[in-house]
């Protein structure tokens, strides 16, 4: 794709670096076809790339975003199938994510939306804070069809039947490794997954103890960035994304770290592009040797090799996270580390498309996220499981919303499997009747 960008414009590095993502875009149309939104919209500018177009038009130009550019951007899930499906090796989740930080500096939008995303940032990215407002949605749960907005409707909606207590288990701290100790990793606590599932965490906390890592939750450590970097709020991601890299460097130049360890998917993208986030400033390379110790903790454990097997034998529907197959290319092995374990691992149609959770897409698109959350669950119904797994607490919650089925973290299952306790959600389930 030719651009005409002024050499002035090619002096803000996130201009030249949308300038070189837009020149290796081929026009193909490849990306259309595993698009989530472009399949239930049927709009060309809905697409990867349609998206493309508007964004090198509203950036060459110089000009303001205008309604019609920001309503198709906002309809991103940033889901990355395009990524995994373009043969030109477009890197759209850097275009993307430049063209909604331009947004958020040019565009005035209705007051109603500045209000919701600004309690989005304010909330989500702080588990107390978070914490509190789940109980108040619970609250108001009994009153949601009174709210005249469908995106408040789908906050109240969001909130789990029981929130669960704080863990301590995610206070600052050393947990020393049972046994010879092989390694020293950082735990990503993360922020909503605190206080949604605070099992998750406890049974990463187990399982990696009991497989020989001293494991540190450091001090100073919080929220990624990654919710406020994808709403275009830059300074409040760099702001969260730095405190990460210096709590985690200072782990790393005191007692050594071998891993940053992430079990929700979603932060670890942001994670692992810390490097790209602080490529022109002083912490540039601080955070690509972040970037460079982040990892899944599926990519963990399959270099630990846990000797596992399955108390029960369970049909386990895996979902893909996008966060994980698509931004980090991570596919095969949360489902080798399954099966080793003796589980029965079945994959459903479609594994590639989103689920609708994205953030918080399900929150400010609910229309498309709930279309697309009804496709998900029929496929994994279809596969007809036990439970299904998953890596990240969105597609967690945005799943088990819209099925009777268990849903719980792949890490779950291998802790269970490798002497932990039975997972929470599998306590009550009833048998499940296979068709003959």
């Amino acid at each position: 794709m030719q651009t005409t960008f002024t050499e002035a414009q090619l002096r803000d590095p996130g201009t030249k670096r949308a300038n070189e993502i837009l020149r290796s875009c081929v026009h193909c149309g490849f990306c259309t076809a595993t698009c989530p939104t472009y399949q239930v919209l049927g709009d060309e500018l809905d697409s990867p790339r349609g998206r493309i177009y508007l964004i090198k038009d509203m950036l060459e130009s110089g000009r303001p975003a205008d309604e019609k550019t920001v309503r198709h951007i906002d309809r991103c899930l940033s889901c990355l199938a395009c990524m995994t499906t373009c043969p030109s090796g477009v890197h759209y989740m850097h275009l993307v994510d430049h063209a909604r930080a331009y947004i958020e500096k040019t565009y005035r939008r209705p007051w109603r939306d500045r209000a919701l995303r600004w309690v989005l940032a304010q909330v989500i990215p702080y588990p107390t804070r978070f914490r509190i407002a789940l109980l108040g949605a619970k609250m108001a749960r009994p009153f949601s069809r009174l709210l005249p907005d469908a995106r408040l409707r789908a906050m109240v909606a969001m909130a789990p039947k029981q929130v669960p207590p704080v863990s301590r288990n995610d206070d600052p701290q050393v947990f020393p490794a049972t046994g010879e100790r092989r390694m020293r990793v950082a735990l990503m606590t993360g922020c909503a997954q605190r206080a949604l599932n605070t099992d998750i965490n406890d049974a990463t906390i187990r399982l990696l103890r009991r497989l020989g890592c001293e494991v540190v939750v450091a001090r100073g450590a919080g929220c990624c960035g990654a919710l406020t970097h994808h709403m275009g709020r830059e300074a409040e991601a760099l702001t969260s994304a730095e405190a990460n890299i210096r709590a985690w460097g200072a782990e790393a130049r005191g007692a050594g770290l071998d891993a940053i360890v992430i079990n929700t998917s979603g932060c670890g993208t942001t994670v692992k592009d810390y490097g790209h986030m602080f490529r022109e400033g002083a912490l540039a390379a601080d955070a690509a040797g972040i970037s460079g110790l982040a990892c899944d903790i599926t990519e963990l454990l399959a270099r630990l090799k846990p000797e596992a097997q399955a108390p029960e034998a369970l049909r386990v529907a895996y979902h893909a996270a996008c966060s994980l197959q698509h931004g980090q290319k991570v596919t095969a092995i949360p489902k080798d580390l399954l099966k080793a374990a003796g589980f029965e691992v079945v994959t459903p149609a479609d594994a590639h498309l989103c689920c609708g959770s994205a953030g918080t897409y399900n929150l400010l698109q609910p229309e498309i996220s709930g279309e697309l959350k009804r496709r998900k669950v029929e496929t994994l119904e279809a596969v007809v499981p036990d439970v299904i797994a998953a890596g990240n607490i969105g597609c967690m919650m945005q799943i088990g919303s819209g099925t009777g089925i268990p849903v719980v973290h792949t890490v779950e299952l291998i802790d269970w499997a490798t002497g932990g306790p039975k997972p929470r959600a599998l306590a009550d389930r009833g048998p499940v009747i296979r068709p003959s």
